[in-house]
């Protein structure tokens, strides 16, 4: 218990006593005290005075067991993190105020997530089962505000969604808020979307329903509206240095030599000249985003205190943004530095100790084999999961070449790291898609990079490769010819071509390429994750053009607000919603009923010789799966060597014998030995 609530018990006894002993001197001087139901004045007092004692004794001893479990956790990791913060800062001080609101924090986690925190401690595996299924979505887009996702949680029970992932939600300023990155008040909801207590009720309602909530932590950097930043213009020196201020350009010229940009077209450079303070401020994204400087220790501890904060509004996955970009140093790329990592492991720590039910999500944009350090050690793990970026771009380049070589490829080396590595995988989000493919491997087969990209953003714009795609590019370089792609699963699988020239056969072609992609991502090692509408095959939303605060973003045209009349036509199987929505659920129900699919299933790839089909296999715990895509609009055959006994196709019931499998266009399969 708080020492707020302490010092409201301590001031009821003291009133409680008070009136006994008022009672107890007018009974003295020989006056009659007040009778109700044969008990006196002092009487009451007396009982309420004993009642006030146990309650005090009661609810001091469970402080006392509270702050027991507190300092085990702390004593088991106390000197890991003490050193580790006394490598980056030396300073007793501010550990020591590390510590105590670290403490503070703790004992106002409420009591139920402090139970999960307990049952999670003894099942740290639990989000590595094979029921995990995540959907993610910006609030407004979905339900308008955080009361409006709250009526809609049946809705997500029906996906078979157990994680979701609330886009940034925290105070923005609108019109430059580069999507929810740009945090004004990290312990403020933005007013359109509702307020804390609604988040509150929002987390409480989803765990009493087994669902768990993912939000974004925004740590690189914040919102020039922010506090820290609006003094810091002010000229407050402690406040300028939570950030990167300099009066001349001498020091940013240095950071631009080895410094890579972001969005060299839309916003380039890493600095922004402040005219009213005469300063440069290091801004890697926006001009509007002001990077921090974890340098200094304040500016660690605060947004610790705002990452616990969050944690105890019933947060379960915190996904910390653009890890790689947290230390800046001068002389470096300001990517993937040494002590980026020792502040996440800091932070998986501190989790550990006040919150272990939480998770650590990093947003590291790098092929699987890069990202691995993200993770930390066995012995010292940091982030929980990350995302499998390259994989999902590489799946769209299968698409458009109807080749999974380099697919296959990728998928050995996802398949070859440790099982306790967890990958989140999806086939589109809340970004674009960036063409960050393995051209070294893509270059001995004849491709170019840069004619290859080029290729890429033509075929998904459905200009190449006789595509059915539909989307725009975002942030082109007509100097380097790079540009990433915007675009729904479905605009992307040819739904939105097939609706508007309403050909019956073309729109049941992409509502198999739609299902069977999914199908595929479902047989990758780690967690799918749906991006909310795709469950519906919702396609690109062209209004955001009318917006002039998102007219110049084409990621705008894929965050489209949820089509709840069409999602009424689900349950109907002669619809595109209907065949997606069944279609994904039965997928789903598979998934969940079949252990193969558990995190740390063993999974590898079988040769099919056939580049346009892949085969995956999974084993665990005595059970075998073998599943097959063909990314061809054409029918295949798939040889592969695998008859060594019964098998039956899960999605038909059929007996399937694994040999020379005959492939539908855009068809898949899942086949489970039985004998």
């Amino acid at each position: 218990m708080g020492k707020g609530k302490m010092n409201q018990k301590a001031a009821a006894l003291k009133e409680q006593t008070e009136a006994a002993q008022k009672s107890a001197q007018a009974g003295k001087a020989g006056k009659p005290a007040q009778k109700k139901g044969g008990r006196t004045a002092a009487d009451k007092a007396a009982v309420a005075e004993t009642t006030g004692r146990k309650a005090e004794a009661a609810d001091r001893t469970a402080d006392e067991g509270l702050t027991k479990i507190f300092e085990e956790r702390l004593h088991r990791h106390h000197d890991e993190l003490r050193w580790l913060y006394m490598e980056l800062y030396e300073n007793d001080s501010m550990f020591a105020e590390l510590c105590d609101q670290m403490y503070q924090f703790y004992m106002e986690r409420n009591d139920e997530l402090k139970k999960l925190d307990t049952n999670r401690e003894k099942d740290k595996e639990w989000y590595k089962k094979n029921d995990m299924l995540g959907m993610m979505f910006y609030i407004d887009n979905f339900a308008g505000n955080m009361k409006g996702v709250q009526s809609r949680l049946d809705y997500i029970e029906q996906c078979n969604v157990n994680y979701i992932h609330l886009m940034p939600f925290l105070d923005t300023p609108e019109g430059r808020s580069d999507g929810g990155y740009a945090v004004a008040d990290f312990r403020k909801v933005q007013e359109k979307l509702g307020s804390m207590e609604d988040l509150d009720a929002l987390t409480a309602a989803c765990h009493k329903k087994g669902i768990n909530v993912c939000m974004d932590f925004v740590m690189n950097h914040t919102s020039e509206d922010h506090e820290w930043a609006q003094k810091a213009r002010q000229g407050d020196g402690e406040y300028m240095s939570r950030y990167f201020f300099y009066d001349s350009w001498d020091i940013p010229a240095q950071y631009e030599k080895t410094v890579p940009q972001v969005f060299p077209t839309t916003a380039p450079g890493n600095f922004t000249w402040l005219e009213d303070i005469g300063h440069y401020v290091m801004t890697s994204f926006y001009p509007y985003q002001w990077d921090l400087n974890y340098r200094n220790p304040r500016v660690f501890n605060d947004m610790m205190y705002n990452f616990l904060y969050l944690a105890n509004r019933g947060i379960d996955i915190i996904r910390i943004d653009a890890v790689p970009y947290i230390w800046k140093e001068l002389n470096t790329p300001c990517r993937n530095l040494q002590q980026v990592h020792t502040i996440v492991r800091m932070m998986r720590i501190i989790g550990e100790i006040i919150c272990p039910s939480v998770l650590l999500l990093g947003e590291v944009v790098m092929e699987p084999e890069k990202v691995v350090p993200y993770f930390g050690s066995v012995e010292k793990p940091e982030c929980h999961m990350l995302y499998n970026v390259t994989t999902m771009a590489t799946t769209w380049h299968t698409v458009a070449t109807r080749n999974v070589k380099l697919l296959k490829r990728q998928l050995d080396i996802v398949n070859g790291l440790p099982k306790e590595y967890v990958f989140l995988n999806y086939l589109r989000c809340h970004d674009d898609i960036g063409w960050g493919l393995d051209y070294g491997t893509l270059q001995t087969e004849g491709f170019g990079e840069r004619s290859h990209k080029q290729y890429l953003n033509d075929y998904f714009q459905g200009y190449a490769g006789e595509s059915t795609s539909r989307g725009e590019l975002y942030n082109a370089d007509p100097v380097t010819g790079d540009a990433r792609f915007c675009g729904t699963t479905a605009s992307m699988c040819g739904i939105e071509k097939a609706g508007f020239e309403q050909d019956e056969a073309a729109m049941e072609r992409a509502v198999r390429m739609d299902l069977m992609l999914h199908a595929y991502m479902f047989m990758q090692s780690g967690i799918p994750v749906l991006y909310s509408g795709d469950e519906i095959g919702q396609v690109n939303d062209y209004t955001y053009k009318e917006d002039p605060n998102k007219a110049a973003d084409s990621r705008y045209i894929h965050r489209g607000a949820m089509n709840w009349k069409l999602a009424e036509n689900r349950k109907d199987p002669d619809t595109v919603e209907g065949k997606m929505f069944q279609g994904l659920a039965q997928l789903e129900q598979i998934r969940r009923s079949e252990k193969v699919f558990m995190t740390e299933a063993d999974t590898w790839t079988i040769e099919t010789w056939d580049d346009a089909v892949l085969c995956i296999g999974r084993y665990f715990e005595g059970e075998k799966l073998i599943g097959l895509f063909n990314f061809s609009e054409y029918d295949r055959t798939a040889w592969i060597k695998e008859a060594d006994g019964e098998y039956v196709d899960l999605l038909t019931g059929s007996k399937i014998q694994p040999v020379d499998v005959q492939m539908p266009a855009y068809g898949f399969f899942y086949m489970k030995k039985i004998s």
